[in-house]
């Protein structure tokens, strides 16, 4: 009953920010679904056929996927350049890895589901604030890489969506951090923000405010996310891709004889 309580008034304390990042939540969901009906209409006028947004394949793919990288969500640890609270995982790359295989909204329901089971079987400590926070940051990851993809599927374009996914979820993390996030924790844990920005000078004393925290600390820690991702995705999706076109290449087969 204490817990329940303790989580409501963090809920509470925090009501500003959670209706501001479940309308991100939103946001991001609608841009998906615009981009898969534009790829798809373009798809049928060149083809003949498109793929139903939730096809045999791609709900596998999100079920498979989304197991994968809940476990990587638990895989975490800190990196040297950002305060130990910050914690690094591989849990993005599935996502992208299915969203490039089956469109930007399998990437979407990849980083939902991860977020969703993550709260299921660890619960929250935060008021959902922060489990929010990574499926918009996640968000920002994969929905531009994957939507870049979606319309032209090259490795030059794969390599450009993956640079341009890498650049807006440093951008998106470091605003989401300095005008959500951290005003959140303060309130969450009583104290002002000057305690994290205090935490990331005594790694790098270049840091003094909220604006040097987010520059040399939280979007440092994204790029790297970023790439690290964007590296292991170009290693293993030419291997994987056959696997994971099978049926959308047999159907394309038949199209063809008819």
């Amino acid at each position: 009953m204490k817990e329940t309580q303790t989580l409501f008034d963090t809920i509470k304390g925090n009501m500003g920010t959670f209706v501001a990042l479940i309308l991100l939540v939103v946001a991001a969901i609608a841009i998906t679904v615009v981009a898969e009906k534009i790829a798809s209409k373009k798809e049928k006028e060149l083809n003949g056929r498109t793929e139903a947004m939730f096809s045999i394949r791609r709900v596998a793919i999100i079920g498979v996927f989304s197991a994968i990288s809940f476990v990587l969500m638990l895989l975490e640890f800190p990196l040297p350049f950002a305060p130990s609270f910050y914690k690094f995982d591989f849990s993005d790359m599935p996502a992208l890895i299915g969203g490039f295989a089956a469109g930007p909204m399998v990437a979407v329901m990849i980083e939902f589901i991860k977020v969703a089971l993550n709260i299921l079987l660890q619960g929250t400590t935060s008021g959902f604030v922060g489990e929010i926070a990574n499926f918009v940051v996640g968000a920002a990851f994969v929905v531009p890489a994957t939507i870049i993809y979606r319309f032209k599927k090259t490795r030059k374009t794969a390599l450009i969506s993956c640079v341009v996914g890498t650049l807006c979820i440093a951008v998106v993390g470091s605003l989401l951090n300095a005008f959500f996030l951290l005003p959140a924790y303060a309130i969450m844990f009583g104290s002002g923000i000057d305690v994290f920005v205090q935490m990331g000078a005594a790694i790098n004393p270049a840091i003094s405010n909220v604006f040097t925290f987010c520059l040399f600390a939280v979007a440092p820690f994204n790029l790297v996310k970023g790439l690290a991702d964007s590296a292991i995705t170009f290693l293993v999706y030419k291997q994987l891709s056959p696997i994971l076109k099978a049926d959308q290449m047999v159907a394309s087969k038949k199209v063809a004889k008819a």
